[in-house]
């Protein structure tokens, strides 16, 4: 147990660095938490995680925003004027670029990794616009 932990952290640690980052503490940890997470997480719900570990609200999030701007993790708007954020690539079962779900009862986030999107190659979808997220709303089973 405790050597796959130490796998993971040091796979975290190689991962930071690879994009010329720092790998501080709190890099790690937020990294790690996202990388547990199934679905992606508000700044908040991951601070209320950190700041008991002795990481300040502002620390994790100046190390999403590194961790966004580096490529390692994407950010997200769901509808709700809230960032969202998880892990992108390989070992994350999906590259950060794929559809949500978005309950508007309870407001539960749900990742659709395996919907692909696939655009046609009709002037009229160029036309509009560039897509770059898709958001699909509805009422989630829970709440149905």
């Amino acid at each position: 147990m405790a050597d796959s932990h130490a796998d993971e952290v040091a796979a975290i640690r190689a991962r930071i660095r690879e994009t010329g980052l720092r790998s501080t503490s709190a890099r790690i940890a937020v990294l790690q938490h996202l990388q547990a997470a199934s679905a992606p997480l508000t700044h908040a719900e991951i601070a209320t995680e950190l700041v008991p570990q002795g990481f300040d609200k502002a620390t994790v999030y100046r190390n999403l925003i590194d961790l966004t701007d580096a490529g390692i993790v994407s950010r997200s708007e769901l509808g709700d004027h809230v960032w969202r954020f998880e892990v992108r690539g390989e070992g994350a079962g999906h590259d950060g670029e794929h559809p949500h779900f978005v309950c508007v009862s309870c407001g539960s986030v749900t990742c659709l990794g395996d919907v692909k999107i696939t655009p046609t190659k009709k002037k009229e979808w160029a036309d509009i616009a560039d897509i770059s997220e898709v958001l699909l709303k509805g009422h989630c089973v829970n709440c149905a």
